[in-house]
């Protein structure tokens, strides 16, 4: 049996490809960024072909630097970054516009307007998630419509739509296959999670016709071969997943009531509900986790726009230092108690607010502000977030977890961790392997691929690196987040 698993990672600013062992170790890496693309205010996309090459490019360099022939690579996984929409020619592959990323605020109106008009309800109940540009199907129907002849080449059948995941599988076989998984269907608020089908009174709602869809397969699947021309051999594209999920199942949270959060460009924190699709009371979203043998898990999310993104805007933006490194020091060096707020409402606010006209502040500052107080209520602001989905949650949910699984590049700042712990009352355990997104991706391939029995076997692999305990007095927790709750009322569009 071959001795290694490819995972794809397809992310937000960068593309990175990894070769797992069997027990989850990386034994080889590669990363590349591609350019982000601002066209007028809160919008955001990517050129189609950027994404195709950084994933090309880092495929072929990861095998090169593990000095492995493709012979010794079982398969392939995919995870992606969520709810960007590509549209392209299925005779050509020419992509019909941009990518339109999952931070795109730019169907803010025509999601007002759907509110207004009273379809909240039944796209919260068919789908779990709310009416909100994050979501495909308003940026679908926003390329559709503004392209010329867009609509009108849909309704003839020659165009194809797809999430990352599918648009990338489209290329690497060659545009054999047109797939997606469960896991990105159920965000593209065109999806039924409970009938777990395109739902045809959600397609007529927004506009969408049906011939642009792809097939929607469990997330441990047959997603076709890699193309030979690409790899110098074809290779099983066997696990695909959004990358909130995926590292749901790195994280091997595969029991009700267990809970990660990613620190990525934005953050993520999903809780395993099992088989059951709880609808939240608290504007949280009700989401696929992962389909393995026609058997859906499914899970509650609450989505945070910006986390990593506000290191890079200190650091690009402001240059307020030059690596994300240097964060951590300049945060333990500033002064004890310090009320500085950065609100990093950059593409508008997510969950639990749902504000895409709100906008990013800064505040508190006096005299004796510096960098590292600036720097630190940037950092700080990633905790604060995530201990309002912590209390959406803790109110939605009759198991909520006791302890937090996190990831993502953030969670590799100590002061960070420990802030976060602090902030939630609550132990946050960091796994020896970070990569956890690539990794669950390599587990539903293998998964698949007969490299594990089961889901058991996979959790036996998790392994706790370091785990952080609240040390900060409870007078003072409550202090600092009453501050964080006023400076977020203060950067509302309603207020």
């Amino acid at each position: 049996m071959a001795d290694y698993l490819l995972a794809i990672d397809q992310g937000t600013t960068s593309s990175r490809a990894i070769l797992f062992d069997r027990e989850g170790h990386n034994i080889a890496s590669a990363q590349r960024e591609f350019p982000q693309i601002f066209p007028s205010d809160g919008w955001v996309e990517h050129d189609p072909a950027a994404l195709w090459s950084s994933v090309l490019t880092t495929c072929r360099e990861v095998i090169e630097r593990a000095g492995v022939g493709l012979d010794a690579v079982i398969g392939a996984g995919i995870t992606n970054q969520r709810e960007t929409t590509l549209v392209w020619d299925r005779e050509t592959g020419e992509p019909l516009y941009n990518a339109i990323v999952w931070q795109d605020r730019r169907t803010a109106d025509t999601c007002q307007q759907l509110r207004e008009a009273g379809h909240l309800e039944e796209v919260q109940a068919r789908t779990g998630l709310l009416i909100d540009p994050y979501f495909s199907a308003t940026k679908l129907a926003w390329i559709l419509d503004h392209v010329e002849g867009g609509r009108e080449r849909a309704e003839r059948g020659e165009l194809a739509f797809g999430t990352v995941d599918t648009f990338l599988i489209w290329k690497l076989t060659g545009g054999r296959v047109h797939a997606t998984d469960a896991t990105n269907a159920s965000r593209t608020a065109l999806f039924n999670i409970h009938e777990q089908c395109w739902d045809p009174v959600l397609l007529e709602l927004f506009g969408i016709p049906e011939s642009l869809l792809p097939e929607v397969k469990d997330s441990s699947d047959d997603f076709g071969m890699i193309d030979a021309e690409w790899l110098g051999g074809e290779l099983p594209i066997a696990g695909v997943a959004g990358d909130q999920q995926a590292a749901l199942v790195g994280q091997a949270c595969f029991a009700p009531g267990m809970g990660k959060s990613t620190y990525g460009t934005g953050c993520f924190m999903i809780v395993n509900t099992g088989d059951k699709a709880e609808l939240s009371r608290n504007r949280l979203l009700t989401t696929v986790g992962y389909r393995i043998d026609g058997r859906t898990t499914y899970a509650m999310e609450g989505s945070i726009f910006v986390a990593g993104a506000t290191v890079q805007w200190l650091r690009d933006g402001l240059q307020l230092f030059a690596d994300a490194a240097e964060t951590e020091a300049l945060a333990r060096n500033t002064r004890s108690g310090h009320s500085v707020y950065l609100v990093p409402a950059f593409t508008g606010l997510g969950a639990p607010h749902w504000d895409p006209k709100a906008r990013g502040a800064i505040f508190g500052l006096t005299r004796d502000t510096g960098i590292a107080e600036i720097v630190a209520a940037g950092l700080q602001a990633v905790c604060y977030q995530t201990r309002d989905l912590q209390a959406c949650m803790s109110d939605d949910m009759a198991a909520e977890p006791d302890t937090l699984r996190v990831d993502g590049g953030m969670v590799a700042n100590n002061w960070v961790m420990q802030f976060l712990a602090d902030m939630l009352g609550q132990p946050v355990d960091r796994p020896t392997v970070l990569e956890t997104t690539a990794l669950g991706a390599a587990y539903l391939a293998g998964l698949r691929l007969g490299w594990y029995r089961d889901l058991d076997e996979i959790a036996e692999l998790w392994q706790c690196e370091r785990r952080f305990t609240p040390q900060m007095p409870e007078k003072e927790r409550e202090r600092l987040y009453a501050g964080w709750q006023e400076a977020v009322e203060r950067v509302k569009s309603d207020r």
